[in-house]
């Protein structure tokens, strides 16, 4: 019996150092993006949470920010939150190639951390996560 694996935790980069992906945020988004980050980093999740969720809601179609906060669900081990997030992203990601595979791979994580292993690997079988 293979026990199933870990979710990648939660990463933040360092506040300085903005990711690739970040790019494609505002800088309102962003300055709340690295603001969660820091929180986060300091082990405070519930105030990182409510700060992603002020990003989100000045870019609610963003899937880079669902993916944020779907990663931060993880960390909070709310699985099936994190997969609600990474099937939105998801969605919401068409034409990103770079987004639809970290959405596939924080939809992958959030199914194994709920011990749907199978289903984490046809997701990691999508055309979108090569």
């Amino acid at each position: 019996m293979q026990l199933p694996s870990q979710p990648a935790p939660y990463q933040a980069a360092p506040p300085q150092q903005p990711t690739a992906h970040e790019n494609h945020l505002s800088p309102a988004t962003r300055s709340l993006v690295t603001q969660a980050r820091a929180q986060v980093a300091h082990g405070d999740l519930p105030a990182a949470s409510s700060t992603l969720e002020r990003a989100m809601r000045i870019e609610t179609n963003n899937p880079l920010l669902w993916i944020e906060l779907g990663r931060l669900r993880l960390a909070e081990s709310n699985a099936h939150q994190a997969e609600v997030c990474g099937r939105k992203a998801l969605a919401l990601a068409s034409g990103d190639h770079d987004a639809q595979t970290q959405a596939g791979r924080l939809l992958a994580d959030a199914l194994r951390a709920q011990g749907r292993n199978q289903q984490a690997r046809e997701v990691e079988t999508q055309p979108f996560m090569n």
